[in-house]
């Protein structure tokens, strides 16, 4: 029963094919050689960081299903100045088109030491930015993304840290590694 995790770079889509014939995109196949594993959850294209695969439908399940409640952290660069007021909102939950999302944790952080990203961010001179480490319990389409749009700082990068206790950390990107169940 294996588990791995991996660093998913940008661009990289969460599945082995791709169905788009003209330009196709990048792969879990292009990185990860070993067979039956399926991503226990999804990551955006345009999201980068911790993905876990597994064999197991039910570790799957538990991983992935917001029933469980797995807490997922994420780092965030957003555009703008996050003052205590969008923090607090982040941390009592948000109203989005499909309702209301659970409380956050959610906290101002230092830029984080991470790998650069390819392509880069878009740089504004005139727009500051800064980063946020927000964990959530539930996982809509591009909650996060949401949620921070939703209280006036639109995400510039999206990095998932940590899945439970599973964690990117020391992991290069397009890099992967077995972890205990």
């Amino acid at each position: 029963m294996p588990l791995i995790a991996f660093n998913k770079p940008y661009g990289v889509l969460c599945q082995f094919t791709d169905e788009r014939t003209a330009a196709p995109r990048p792969t879990l196949a292009q990185f990860i050689d070993v067979p039956h594993v399926y991503p226990a959850g999804r990551l955006d294209t345009d999201s980068e960081g911790l993905l876990l695969l597994t064999d197991d439908g039910r570790l799957q399940a538990r991983i992935a299903d917001p029933k469980f409640k797995l807490p997922k952290t994420y780092l965030v660069q957003v555009e703008g100045d996050v003052g205590e007021d969008a923090l607090s909102a982040l941390r009592h939950g948000v109203q989005l088109k499909d309702g209301k999302t659970r409380p956050a944790d959610a906290e101002r952080i230092a830029d984080p030491d991470l790998w650069p990203r390819t392509p880069p961010i878009r740089v504004r001179q005139s727009i500051p930015d800064c980063w946020l480490k927000l964990t959530i319990r539930e996982g809509r389409n591009r909650q996060v993304r949401r949620m921070t749009a939703a209280v006036g700082h639109p995400t510039l990068r999206l990095v998932r840290w940590a899945i439970g206790d599973w964690t990117v950390d020391g992991l290069a990107p397009g890099a992967w590694r077995d972890q205990p169940a």
